[in-house]
């Protein structure tokens, strides 16, 4: 069974969120739909705090409670309009 999307506009630009219902927050009920319009509501202040930094995403899979990985890497198939740099550090990775 394929998974329900909601489409978001944001910024002028349709947004798919892919199991919006699925649970991060298990204690307090959050889904991760709750997790992106947190996000969208406080988005002009962390920006401004984050703006030009290089970041890596911090992934919970299954919800805050699971484990976690650290995505480093846009994905191969991104939007048109996200900017992605490469950083390259002199001693190795």
């Amino acid at each position: 069974m394929p998974s329900r999307k909601e489409l978001l506009r944001i910024e002028g630009r349709e947004v798919p969120i892919s199991n919006p219902e699925k649970i991060y927050f298990p204690q307090r009920g959050y889904t991760k739909l709750d997790v992106v319009r947190y996000f969208l509501a406080v988005s002009d202040g962390a920006l401004r705090g984050a703006g030009g930094r290089p970041m890596a995403l911090k992934r919970y899979v299954n919800g805050a409670e699971g484990e976690f990985f650290y995505q480093k890497r846009a994905p191969d198939a991104r939007p048109p309009w996200m900017e992605v740099v490469e950083l390259k550090f002199t001693g190795g990775d």
